[in-house]
């Protein structure tokens, strides 16, 4: 890479089925933060055998990427998926979208704010993948990526806590 050496540091926690990962480049000091998390049904897609997992990584340069990997979808089928503000306990019965304070570049949602890395279309084999890229990099209460079904409320199928 032009010469350089790149240093890369690692930290990582893994706590309930969650990951937290800090990547530091020696030649720039600049840090980027990588989430993970597993879904975990809620009680509405008890129905699905879903699993999966999402990522959240926030880069050195202010974007933010989030990555969803589902299975035990339906097939055919398209279901939103967007970042929610809080964890996956308080999503079970409340909660919100996450939203930035103004429209951003690559942002989603009526107001180009929000982080959506679907809507995801399962197929035949009820798998679904999905990324969205967004110029800001998310706040600490982006803290988790919920599924919904396409149809009224109760709609939240399952989510992944990224801690």
């Amino acid at each position: 890479m032009n010469g350089r050496r790149i240093l890369i540091g690692l930290a990582t926690l893994a706590t309930a089925g969650a990951t937290t990962l800090a990547v530091t480049t020696a030649t720039s000091g600049a840090e980027a933060a990588v989430a993970r998390g597993d879904f975990v049904p809620f009680a509405v897609g008890a129905d699905l055998p879903i699993s999966g997992h999402a990522q959240m990584v926030r880069t050195a340069d202010g974007k933010t990427i989030v990555t969803v990997h589902i299975e035990g979808l339906t097939p055919g089928t398209t279901y939103p998926v967007h970042v929610h503000a809080g964890d996956c306990a308080t999503n079970a019965t409340g909660g919100s979208h996450y939203f930035f304070s103004t429209a951003v570049p690559g942002g989603a949602g009526p107001a180009s704010n929000e982080i959506w890395p679907g809507p995801v279309t399962a197929n035949g084999g009820g798998v679904a993948d999905g990324k969205a890229t967004v110029d800001a990099t998310a706040g600490a209460t982006a803290a988790s990526v919920v599924i919904h079904r396409p149809t009224a409320a109760p709609n939240k199928i399952a989510c992944a806590d990224l801690s």
